[in-house]
């Protein structure tokens, strides 16, 4: 009963064996997916993957690194888009300080825009931010996202901002640095997160947990997430899966 809330799995790593990476997945006892569209590209089949597959659902949005490549027809496209019944979230968005390529006031207003559209549709919305807590939080307060609340991706700040993102009605969601030996902070945040509001995922083809580090990520590794969450939090590995599945059933609306 495990579900994956953030994968690429229409990734051009996954173009060879894509099928039987999805059948791993299902024989690892994950029983719901959801697949992130983030650009003019991804969108499309992410959407398709979501058509394909019941289990399968597909948030679309627009990353902050192609910020600078987003037109206004492209967020009219979206919110008709989410008229679908399989797209369950506006995301990624979000600002992205580590990669140079779109300006910092292009991810600014695409971010804002689509917080806007996700309140004005009454949908959630799934948060990329990396190098960029003070700035994420600022906008989500001054944009009042907590109407919506969402996920915030892969977390990886501390507690004291994980505070502000849970009274702001956000969940956490932690991915394969929680397996990592060294990853402190991530281990220190999962252990304190309410548990009605904690998420897993893989963001695979990225971030592969150990001990498969430094290999392509697939979804069915989010068990590997779900055995080390359960361990931090002390207790069964069928417990945790059951809790995130039934906040992710709760947020996002999925069966």
């Amino acid at each position: 009963m495990l579900t994956d809330t953030h994968t690429h799995l229409n990734a051009a790593q996954f173009d060879e064996d894509r099928e039987e990476v999805i059948q791993r997945a299902v024989d690892a006892g994950v029983t719901r997916i959801v697949n992130i569209g983030f650009n003019r590209e991804t969108i499309p089949t992410s959407m398709e993957l979501a058509e394909k597959y019941d289990f399968i659902y597909s948030a679309i949005g627009w990353h902050p690194q192609d910020a600078k490549d987003m037109r206004p027809e492209d967020l009219e496209w979206i919110e008709e888009l989410c008229k679908h019944e399989k797209v369950v979230a506006i995301g990624e968005i979000g600002l992205d300080y580590y990669w140079d390529t779109s300006p910092k006031e292009t991810q600014d207003r695409v971010f804002r825009e689509q917080i806007r559209l996700a309140k004005k549709i009454g949908m959630p919305i799934v948060i990329h931010n990396r190098d960029a807590h003070h700035d994420i939080i600022q906008v989500l307060r001054e944009e009042k996202a907590a109407e919506v609340g969402g996920i915030m991706h892969c977390y990886s700040g501390s507690w004291e901002t994980a505070k502000l993102c849970l009274d702001m009605n956000f969940y956490i969601s932690f991915g394969g640095p929680v397996t990592f030996k060294n990853a402190k902070q991530p281990k220190e945040v999962l252990a304190q997160v309410p548990l009605d509001r904690l998420l897993i995922e893989t963001d695979s083809p990225y971030l592969t947990p150990h001990p498969h580090r430094g290999k392509r990520n697939e979804s069915s590794y989010v068990r590997l997430v779900a055995e080390a969450a359960a361990e931090i939090r002390g207790m069964s590995l069928e417990e945790l899966a059951q809790i995130t599945t039934q906040n992710a059933i709760k947020l996002l609306g999925i069966r």
